[in-house]
């Protein structure tokens, strides 16, 4: 057994210090008692251990001695911080990607709200409706059903930030701008706020067909990583198959191909603008992916010789 010292970082926890662990004992075991202690719950603990003036997390999952710790170790010292209350990552999904179904309805089929009378809208306009709805339905769907979840909670502040991205940019953002009607203004309005283009008929059917291979293939990338997932959630294991043979993140890319088919088919600034930003989110992602499967797997990872996000690109 060792003897563990745990000082607070936080007002809302005590200092705590156990025997009757050791370092052979998963971290999870010691917050857990901290849980019980200060009856707060587990998934608001982190604990950190000094090393050269940096606090850093252990992995609750893991074991001491795979945390840094010296197996013959008598005496630890970590440290303990509240990181607020917290909401599970399932929640902070279904809400965020709900946004779309409040924004797009609502300036699809209201006029009101572009101060002119009921008016049609054109054929990109409703392919665009359908495809924007089709797209969160399906997010909504893997996020009941395909996610699983290394982590079980975020602080519930993150709510509000993660779903700016979604109300604002993929919500109202691309709703009031895209299903304006058209014929109602000119100048500037038209040819560029409220542009939407009129392409011919084969363009738009290439167009939506890329879209449902982009969304098909992000679907069956998901539902690869989840397979993964099935017996421990929390182990990182090499992906093959279906795109993952030519990218660390297959999934990143063919959502970014699927709102580069939809911003091609609207043409408006708008789909544009939230291309640029979530293909950029999504690019950061998708690096700090890759860098985690090089750290972790090492050479094993690197002759396979992955792009990061485009296919023999980069």
């Amino acid at each position: 057994m060792a003897s563990i010292e745990v000082k607070s970082r936080s007002k809302t926890i005590k200092p705590y210090s156990s025997n009757e662990l050791s370092t052979d004992s998963l971290v999870q075991e010691l917050i857990d008692e901290l849980s019980i202690d200060n009856h707060i719950s587990k998934h608001r603990l982190r604990i950190t251990r000094l090393v050269n003036g940096k606090q850093i997390p252990l992995i609750p999952h893991e074991t001491f001695t795979k945390n840094g710790i010296e197996e013959s170790a008598e005496s630890i010292k970590l440290y303990a911080k509240d990181l607020g209350p917290q909401i599970s990552w399932r929640t902070v999904f279904l809400v965020e990607y709900f946004g779309p179904f409040i924004f797009h309805p609502l300036f699809y089929f209201f006029s009101v709200f572009y101060g002119v009378k009921p008016f049609f809208h054109t054929l990109t306009q409703i392919i665009a409706f359908n495809l924007v709805l089709l797209h969160f339905l399906k997010r909504e769907y893997e996020t009941v059903f395909v996610h699983k979840f290394s982590n079980a909670t975020m602080p519930i502040f993150n709510i509000f930030k993660n779903s700016t991205h979604y109300w604002i940019l993929s919500g109202f953002n691309l709703a009031y701008f895209v299903y304006a009607p058209t014929n109602d203004y000119t100048g500037i309005w038209k040819n560029y706020v409220f542009h939407v283009n009129e392409l011919p008929t084969w363009a738009i059917g290439s167009l939506v067909l890329t879209w449902i291979f982009a969304e098909f293939s992000n679907f069956k990338t998901h539902s690869i990583l989840s397979e993964l997932r099935d017996k421990d959630p929390k182990k990182y294991v090499i992906p093959y198959g279906y795109g993952f043979d030519l990218v660390s993140c297959p999934n990143y890319f063919f959502e970014s191909l699927s709102w580069f088919a939809y911003a091609l088919l609207v043409g408006n600034w708008s789909a544009w603008l939230f291309f640029a930003v979530s293909t950029g989110q999504m690019w950061l992602w998708a690096v700090k992916k890759h860098k985690r499967y090089l750290k972790t797997f090492g050479d094993d990872y690197k002759k396979l010789k992955r792009k990061i996000f485009v296919p023999y690109v980069i």
